[in-house]
């Protein structure tokens, strides 16, 4: 599998993101107390579908695990892969929406952490940092570079600003598969020198723990927690690296 995407590619990729970034968009009103994270994962299936797409997390499966839901819902303390369920939204919660869409064989990719109601100081300087370090990130998607000037990029500027970056996931390639090479992890690594070329298509997704970076998965199997109980925040985009810019399909 080609690593660099030709234009029809990325042009089916680019359809698959739109949708992505439709429902990130669409479901914020929907973001508040009282309501449960299966709620909001039925309004994102409803939306995807409806678009003549797939939920491409519905059914992934892991060794002889398939996930269960259309979307990754993640509450404070839970850094990624929350199975949404009955856990009802309270004021002051930081949720992470994590949403894969497989359209006409390729698939797009995104996440954002939301807020619900009011929240600290710590959790909205949080939310910030996250957001702000994917697009330091997203600023090194160019021919030319290679992958650890991303993962060096973000892992400076949050372990800067006094938080953990996440060792054990990364972002990744993806086209016509969810998951691709090249892997892109958030932070330095010896075997992350694969050269970026234009026309590589790279979902790049920095997971920024307030406390320490340790995290652990719990019993469900998928979702994954911070291991000193501090809330974690994620964010995600699809990009296309370009020769002097990348592209942002999910913006």
């Amino acid at each position: 599998m080609s690593l660099i995407k030709t234009k029809k590619e990325i042009e089916l990729i680019r359809e698959s993101c739109k949708i992505v970034s439709e429902v990130l968009i669409h479901i914020k009103e929907f973001v508040k107390e009282g309501k449960t994270t299966s709620e909001l994962d039925e309004i994102i299936e409803e939306y995807i579908l409806s678009k003549d797409a797939y939920p491409a997390f519905k059914g992934y499966r892991v060794k002889k695990r398939s996930f269960p839901a259309s979307s990754c819902i993640s509450v404070n303390e839970e850094v990624v892969h929350g199975i949404p369920g009955k856990r009802k939204l309270k004021n002051g919660d930081i949720v992470s929406i994590d949403v894969g869409v497989k359209k006409n064989g390729y698939y797009g990719d995104g996440a954002y952490t939301f807020s619900v109601g009011e929240i600290s100081s710590k959790k909205a300087k949080l939310l910030k940092v996250t957001e702000e370090s994917l697009y330091k990130g997203i600023e090194q998607a160019v021919e030319g570079n290679v992958i650890n000037d991303i993962s060096c990029a973000i892992q400076n500027f949050v372990e800067g600003s006094g938080f953990g970056i996440v060792r054990e996931l990364v972002g990744h390639g993806i086209g016509k598969n969810l998951h691709e090479e090249p892997s892109v992890p958030n932070f330095y690594s010896q075997a992350s020198n694969q050269k970026l070329f234009e026309g590589m298509v790279l979902a790049i997704e920095p997971m920024v723990n307030y406390g320490e970076y340790s995290v652990q998965q719990m019993e469900d199997g998928w979702t994954i927690s911070t291991r000193d109980g501090e809330p974690s925040a994620h964010f995600e985009h699809t990009v296309v690296v370009g020769k002097k810019k990348a592209e942002i399909l999910t913006l």
